[in-house]
Formats: structure tokens, sequence, C-alpha cells
């Protein structure tokens, strides 16, 4: 199979919200993001669907030498060779994409978080460094302000996710709420996993969203005027995170035993929306 055709159907078969801020690209910085997105699918699953720990970490230390054939030129993988197929994306940085290796790691080792300084090490190599790579190949700039701005939305998007799933990843045998937070709260992992809402996961869920909440301004104050539209694909995104994390709230968090996603035709208006004005 083409590898453009295996990343498009791979993007396409997820159903993220991600997916929705492509369509609007052109040609080859959508096969670009496509093909990095592609890649962060595959990786992500490596940790979500093998169930062994060690069949797990042999497929991560594939990826690994993966990249390194990336970085050489010389790759195996339908993602990799389309990323070498486009200009922005033969021009990731290896390392980069190997932090993101270490955080897909950072699940086989670590299913707790003792505190938030802790989460936010996990939280940037899965997501910072993904908004980075992202930004890049948006625009190839490379200002440093952009770069902080996608750091800070990739860190955004991460504090979404893990409200959204936390009854989920909990049931996977993971709390990516900081312990110590669970324990200022009052709320204890059997809560997560047996599914109490209580007027303390009540509370506790309220601060979480306002911590994304800060992380999302900081974002935007971040970026400057003249990158915005080249940034369009990433406020797409945020757009469309930033509906769900409301509309999970507007729901009363019912995370724990419910998944919240937006309709299709609701990511499309707000792609659209966003897209024409900035």
């Amino acid at each position: 199979m083409d590898p453009h055709v295996y990343c498009q159907e791979r993007a396409a078969a997820s159903g993220s919200s991600f997916y929705y801020s492509f369509v609007f690209l052109p040609q080859e910085t959508r096969r670009a993001i496509t093909a990095f997105y592609a890649l962060c699918r595959e990786l992500d699953d490596v940790v979500d669907e093998c169930h062994e720990r060690q069949v797990a970490e042999a497929k991560l230390d594939w990826w690994r030498s993966e990249i390194a054939r990336f970085g050489a030129g010389a790759p195996e993988h339908p993602t990799t060779r389309a990323l070498t197929d486009t200009s922005r994306g033969r021009d990731i940085r290896p390392e980069l994409l190997l932090e993101i290796v270490d955080g897909m790691a950072m699940d086989l080792d670590q299913p707790r978080y003792p505190d938030f300084k802790s989460l936010r090490l996990y939280c940037h190599r899965v997501a910072g460094v993904v908004g980075e790579i992202a930004a890049g190949i948006f625009d190839e700039t490379r200002h440093r302000d952009v770069r902080r701005y996608a750091h800070e939305l990739g860190l955004a998007f991460q504090l979404t996710n893990i409200i959204r799933d936390v009854g989920e990843d909990a049931r996977r045998g993971r709390i990516y709420l900081p312990q110590d937070e669970l324990t200022r709260f009052g709320v204890s992992e059997s809560d997560l996993l047996d599914g109490r809402d209580t007027p303390a996961f009540q509370a506790l869920m309220q601060f979480q969203y306002e911590r994304a909440l800060v992380h999302y301004a900081a974002a935007f104050d971040a970026l400057p005027a003249d990158a915005r539209r080249a940034q369009r694909p990433g406020l797409v995104m945020a757009a469309i995170y930033r509906a769900l994390l409301d509309e999970i709230r507007r729901a009363a968090f019912p995370v724990l035993c419910a998944r919240v996603s937006l309709t299709p035709l609701r990511k499309l208006w707000l792609a659209g929306r966003t897209w024409l004005f900035p």
C-alpha cells in the first residue's frame, strides 16, 4: 500500500478531533501532518493494545530503531516512509520523536504520578513535543514564542484528555490525576475504579478543568499575532478541544462512567469557523 494512503486511512479511522484540523491544509503540509499523526497513533497503540509488558517493550525498542533509520533516510514503516517523502516531514529531528517514545514507555513504568510536576514531564513528552513538531510542520519558522505556544497547547490538550478519560484510564490500571491532589480533595483510587461520583470528585474535576484553562490561555497569549494564520490547524484543534472541555463541565463531569464527545458536524463547524476567523 502507498504509505500516504496508509497514513490517511489510519488518521481517518481514529475519529480524532485532530483529523478535522488537517482538511483545509495544502496537500504537501497535509501529507506531512497526517503522516506524523499516524505515527503518533502507532506509538500510542503499542501501550494501549499490548497486554504483555515484554511485547510492548520490544515494540517500542523497534520504534527506536525505526526512528534511527528515519534519521538516516532509510525508514521501513509506512508512517516514517511517508514523513520522509515530504520536505517538512524530513525536517523533524529524530531526538524529538524519541522523546515521544520515551513518554509512551512511561505508561509501562509509571501508572501513578505523585504530583503535577511529575505528571508534567509525561505530558511534555507525549503532548508538548508533539505540539512542537506539529507547529514546525505548519510553519517552518523556529520562533521561540511559537514553540512555547505549541508546548502549552499540547499540555492543555493532554490535560483535557486526562479529564475526559478518568474512568477509562482507571479501568486500565492508570491514574493520571496527581496522587497529592486526590488526597487533598478526599478522593480515593477506589472511588475512581468504582465510579463513585461524589461532591469531592466534582471539586477535584473542577480544579483539573481550571488548570487546563490556564494552559489554553498561556498558549494563546504566547502565540505571536503574525503566526496565527500559519498556526491555524493548531487553533482549530484548540477550538474543538476547548469546546469538548466545556461540554464535559456542562455535563457535570460524567467521566467515571461515560466518554463525552462532540458530534462530527459540530467539529466540522468549529474547524471551518476557526479556519476562516483565526
